[in-house]
């Protein structure tokens, strides 16, 4: 990490000095980390500066400065950072025109930078060019203990034709093993820069489980190198009596790796160990929007597979394309039944939670012409978003205790009553909700129009890998 004051000398004069004047200097605004620091993967040397290397998008780097996320006291102050994608060290080289201690004084760089890159971030440059030559092994050494779970293809999976599907592996460490905690120390500013919310995971605990893709790339004149692909961090814990459940909490694939089909790639593959270790379920941590289209994309093409569940799609679409549903009082939940759930559960390691949005897309992948029945089905989602929202608890009836005058003792007068649908008794309520109504029934709206427009992305996607 270095830091070069860029200055410029004065030229020399013969103008007399004027007298120094007492003012005020404008207040320091400071600058968002987000606009004065630029993020750099590189994988040799010859790319540390090469303005052939585009810089790749960190998440809001303004959470790793205390306060309000902005640097003060620099004028002109530019941060590049370059990362190693061999060794994961890194390097920050900071240029700034000036100084100024104002108000909110000269914030600290290094401790900065050191939230986000710890031990890994490097002193010099030097240094730093260094690393792709002495930790050009380090991947290898460090899984050499792994265990080695898929080579190869996965049927179907589309891998970009830049990358040979032989040289990939996956790899599981269990973060206790050998060299499994120092391998994902460095992996840790990579986590905190591109996984959005997301914090370290607990090397200590044996229950964490690394599953590493690597690219293996013979070389005639050296060992083979090794490169991370992707990672992703996996929690097994039990369920009583005797099963296990897996619950995946981090995956990433390298900026210089994505949109190549690698995360569908490491997903397939954890899929496949969930049902050969006969895992109770797979359930996914928060995952984010981009993370949750790439899983559900993969369970749709599974679940079309899965002869057991065909009859109840079958008895859905049928049901839904009998009659108006939008003239019917009482809209059906087009709910999948609970041996259908069961059987999903049990022999893809799909979670319900997960089934039921599934369920929604594999309904309208079933209606022909889905045009024709679209006004329908739009009714269906409807109802689902509507459920979601206000949960089972709302139509439920509910118990109101109301105080009431009396000569009698006071703790012993009181009337219960039930709430039908779940109203209070108080009049003043009634009139909140009946007044926020149209608004809600406009954010009802845009949230259905929003699930719409994710099931037709899904099912798009799917219909040009699978013959409908």
């Amino acid at each position: 990490m270095s830091q070069k004051h860029q200055s410029s000398a004065a030229a020399p004069g013969s103008e007399p000095k004027k007298r120094r004047r007492v003012g005020f200097s404008p207040a320091d605004t400071g600058v968002e980390a987000n606009e004065c620091i630029k993020i750099y993967l590189v994988s040799s040397k010859e790319e540390v500066g090469s303005p052939d290397v585009s810089c790749v998008a960190p998440v809001d780097l303004n959470d790793f400065f205390d306060g309000d996320g902005k640097i003060y006291g620099y004028q002109g102050l530019k941060i590049n950072v370059w990362i190693n994608s061999i060794s994961f060290h890194s390097y920050a080289d900071i240029t700034y025109q000036s100084t100024t201690n104002g108000d909110k004084g000269i914030t600290d760089l290094k401790s900065g930078l050191q939230n986000i890159f710890a031990e890994t971030i490097v002193h010099s440059k030097d240094e730093f060019l260094q690393t792709f030559s002495t930790e050009r092994d380090f991947i290898r050494n460090m899984v050499s203990n792994g265990e080695v779970i898929h080579s190869g293809v996965i049927d179907g999976s589309s891998i970009n034709a830049q990358v040979t599907p032989s040289d990939l592996q996956v790899l599981r460490m269990e973060i206790d093993s050998p060299n499994a905690g120092l391998l994902y120390s460095r992996l840790v500013p990579l986590v905190l820069l591109f996984v959005d919310g997301s914090n370290p995971i607990d090397v200590t605990d044996p229950d964490w489980h690394l599953y590493l893709l690597i690219q293996k790339k013979e070389d005639k004149e050296e060992q083979p190198l090794y490169q991370i692909v992707g990672f992703t961090a996996i929690y097994k814990f039990y369920r009583y009596p005797d099963r296990l459940r897996m619950r995946l909490s981090q995956i990433l694939v390298l900026p210089s790796f994505q949109g190549k089909g690698f995360g569908s790639y490491l997903m397939e593959v954890v899929n496949k160990m969930a049902v050969a270790e006969n895992a109770y379920d797979l359930t996914v941590e928060e995952p984010s929007e981009k993370f949750q289209h790439i899983r559900t994309c993969i369970d749709i093409i599974r679940l079309l597979a899965f002869d057991p569940i065909k009859p109840a799609i079958s008895s859905a679409v049928e049901t839904l394309t009998k009659g108006k549903l939008s003239k019917k009082a009482q809209i059906p939940r087009f709910t999948p039944p609970s041996n259908a759930i069961e059987q999903v559960r049990e022999a893809l390691k799909i979670n319900k939670k997960q089934f039921l949005k599934c369920w929604e897309i594999l309904i309208y992948l079933a209606l022909d012409p889905v045009d024709k029945y679209m006004e329908d089905y739009t009714c269906v989602i409807t109802n689902h978003v509507r459920t979601d929202i206000l949960g089972k608890d709302i139509e439920t009836p509910k118990k109101q205790v109301v105080d009431v005058p009396t000569t009698f003792e006071a703790e012993a007068s009181f009337v219960v009553f039930k709430c039908v649908n779940g109203e209070e008794g108080n009049n003043s309520n009634n009139v909140q909700v009946e007044e926020n109504k149209p608004d809600q029934e406009q954010q009802l709206k845009q949230l259905v129009e929003e699930r719409i427009r994710e099931i037709k992305l899904v099912a798009e996607k799917v219909s040009r890998k699978v013959r409908i």
